[in-house]
């Protein structure tokens, strides 16, 4: 087990620093002068010279990326051309905001799916099954900000239970609150979790129906357990490895992807500020938004593969051999 996670910690290492080399060379390889694109193009040649020395840009490449690299490790990361402050009190203050919005989404996602995928395996071919199959058809077709402005018409200006959109905070100060933020990203997370929820449906029925179909789900059931026993005390388990899978890269995918989704609840996370800065020509927020958002999608796929070993005894068998 040891030996599985070294190996599994190697390589998420190698990963990020892969991650960073290519983002680092594709901003690099962007057409024109940096300094010339955050300005634009009424800037004068003095301006221009001034802020490729604030970016270091008249130092060479490999110079430059070892020094950003060494501020990412040690936690001092270059200074905003927007707002002036370092990237890493920006993305610490939005991650507030993405972190618990991408969990809601995912936590809504799980229960969802779980229940309508296991839900639609024990009906099989029935009506329950056509049922969930049919709205998971409806789901995936959806797309997810067209559901975000249908749930703001339904629940913020007709019903008028919860905000249009902004987020009051975490702390009192202000009119915020840990139940006020929660409200405030109930209806973002739903918009999220809808695709995702639908696909992984599909994909616990599918996983479902391949264990009931084992031999040792037989057995149970020759036993004397009913189906549900049998999926339930047996089944179940090995259900849940390939569905592990899919919901890791949907966490993933829901912290990367809420750039549409916040900027429609104008929340102030972290797919709103790197639209910001695109819009900006914030160079220097965008390659590190990117490698926050690189380093958690790979560091959410190491926890998969760790969580493999727990549900999976058999990789934890053959690591040991």
């Amino acid at each position: 087990m040891l030996w599985f996670v070294l190996k599994r910690l190697a390589g998420f290492l190698a990963t990020l620093a892969l991650a960073s080399a290519v983002i680092f060379a594709v901003l690099e390889l962007l057409p024109g002068n940096a300094a010339e694109v955050i300005l634009g193009d009424t800037a004068t040649p003095e301006a221009v010279a001034a802020l490729q020395a604030q970016l270091g840009l008249d130092q060479p490449p490999l110079t430059r990326y070892l020094q950003w690299v060494a501020g990412l490790l040690q936690g001092s990361t270059a200074l905003s051309i927007s707002y002036g402050t370092p990237t890493a009190e920006l993305l610490a203050e939005r991650m507030q905001v993405t972190l618990p919005l991408a969990l809601l989404a995912m936590l809504i996602t799980v229960v969802l799916a779980l229940g309508l995928g296991v839900y639609a395996a024990a009906r099989h071919h029935r009506l329950g099954d056509v049922g969930v199959m049919t709205l998971s058809q409806l789901g995936l077709a959806i797309p997810n900000f067209w559901f975000a402005i249908l749930l703001i018409l339904l629940f913020a200006v007709q019903l008028q239970w919860v905000n249009a959109g902004g987020f009051p905070g975490w702390t009192e100060d202000g009119g915020g609150g840990l139940w006020p933020g929660l409200q405030a990203l109930l209806l973002p997370a739903l918009s999220l979790a809808l695709v995702q929820a639908a696909i992984l449906a599909r994909m616990t029925r599918s996983a479902v129906l391949d264990v009931l179909r084992e031999d040792y789900v037989r057995t149970a059931r020759a036993k004397g357990l009913s189906r549900r026993q049998a999926l339930l005390r047996h089944g179940l388990r090995n259900a849940l490895i390939p569905v592990l899978t899919v919901a890791g890269l949907q966490f993933a995918n829901l912290l990367t992807g809420t750039i549409v989704v916040e900027n429609v609840f104008v929340l102030p996370g972290v797919g709103r500020l790197v639209f910001q800065a695109v819009s900006n020509r914030d160079l220097v927020v965008v390659r590190d938004v990117v490698m926050l958002l690189a380093a958690l999608v790979v560091l959410v796929n190491l926890l998969v593969d760790l969580l493999y070993a727990v549900v999976d005894p058999r990789l934890r068998q053959a690591q040991a051999v």
